[in-house]
């Protein structure tokens, strides 16, 4: 696939071709549009022809786009074997945030999530994570030069961490200079806690704001929900993230999902600030969108309100962010269960 390759690796392909080395830029330069085949006419027809007859230019398409009464877009995008995973645009004061995808599915298997109902399906390559990227841009109508997004986010279906290299190879890819050129510091990673990922994103030079999903104040409370952290407990995780802000000096972003007679006690209020003090965090607080398929429910607004009024006077920086798309399947995989669903249905007699 032509969107897993920078430019640099496109350039033997133009000369193994026998076409002048710019023929790779203009190519490049057409992919990161979004362009078809039968749209890049300063291509030879015949090199056009040859190429994409080897190579899927992009492998990752819109199927269905859902606009939300908030203004936030929720996106179907198809995938060349025939898997789906979604993604959602939000407008703010301050530019259009995309989410996407890493995995179809996924294997952590957080209670609250609808992403991995099913288990891992595949990992995303680097060229169809940048795929959602590039087709989202082209329906907002934005070019390579004057992109209508602003800020990546990778909080999608799937655990970025548990896809290291493509992951990382993505982001190269959408930071690059001659691409989409992207700031790391409008990218936003959220990991369900991979502490190793954590610590070798932060050797392996990258400083993109660094998500962390806690949700929780102790391990047994959060082992009920997040089963990775039998594999890496809290203190591990918050270790990791320390270790990341210090590499890097960028602020980590701790995520907390309010769970109705779970974790937002008086009690809870206070681990969470023994926890995080001395480290410049800033928590998100957020109220669980409801999957049919797990038990798990919201807290109310009052309580949720007590909740981060505890944490104010306790001197923890916390905000709650908005629930965004809710009445088109807001959450994670929702969009995406609801199509497999539909697919698999036994036709009516």
């Amino acid at each position: 696939m032509l969107t897993d390759l920078s430019l640099a690796e496109l350039k033997p392909l133009i000369t193994e071709s026998g076409q002048p080395l710019y023929r790779a830029g203009q190519l490049y330069k057409r992919l990161m549009a979004g362009d078809s085949a039968d749209a890049m006419t300063e291509l030879p027809k015949a090199f056009r022809a040859r190429l994409f007859d080897r190579y899927d230019a992009a492998g990752t398409e819109i199927l269905k786009t859902y606009r939300a009464k908030d203004g936030t877009y929720k996106y179907l995008f198809g995938l060349r074997d025939g898997q789906t995973v979604e993604g959602a645009l939000m407008s703010q004061a301050y530019g259009a945030t995309l989410c996407v995808s890493t995995q179809a599915g996924c294997r952590m298997g957080c209670r609250f999530c609808a992403s991995g109902l099913n288990g891992l399906i595949r990992n995303l390559s680097p060229g169809e994570i940048l795929g959602q990227v590039v087709a989202v841009n082209r329906a907002a109508g934005g070019t390579a030069e004057r992109r209508a997004i602003t800020n990546l986010v990778l909080m999608g279906s799937g655990e970025p961490l548990d896809n290291y290299d493509s992951v990382t190879a993505f982001l190269r890819l959408v930071t690059a200079e001659d691409g989409l050129r992207f700031s790391q510091r409008n990218i936003s990673l959220s990991t369900s806690g991979l502490a190793p990922g954590i610590r070798r994103l932060a050797d392996d030079g990258f400083s993109v704001t660094l998500s962390i999903s806690l949700h929780a104040t102790a391990d047994e409370q959060r082992s009920a929900v997040m089963p990775i952290n039998a594999r890496y407990p809290i203190a591990e995780v918050l270790g990791a993230a320390r270790y990341y802000f210090e590499k890097t000096g960028r602020r980590v972003h701790i995520e907390y999902a309010m769970i109705e007679g779970l974790n937002v006690n008086y009690f809870d209020a206070k681990r969470l600030a023994t926890l995080l003090k001395g480290f410049p965090v800033h928590v998100n607080l957020l109220y669980l969108n409801s999957v049919p398929e797990r038990q798990l429910k919201s807290t109310s607004k009052p309580a949720g309100e007590r909740f981060l009024e505890r944490l104010k006077a306790l001197g923890v920086n916390a905000t709650v962010r908005k629930s965004r798309g809710s009445d088109v399947g807001g959450a994670c995989g929702q969009l995406r269960a609801r199509h497999e669903a539909g697919r698999n249905e036994a036709p009516k007699a």
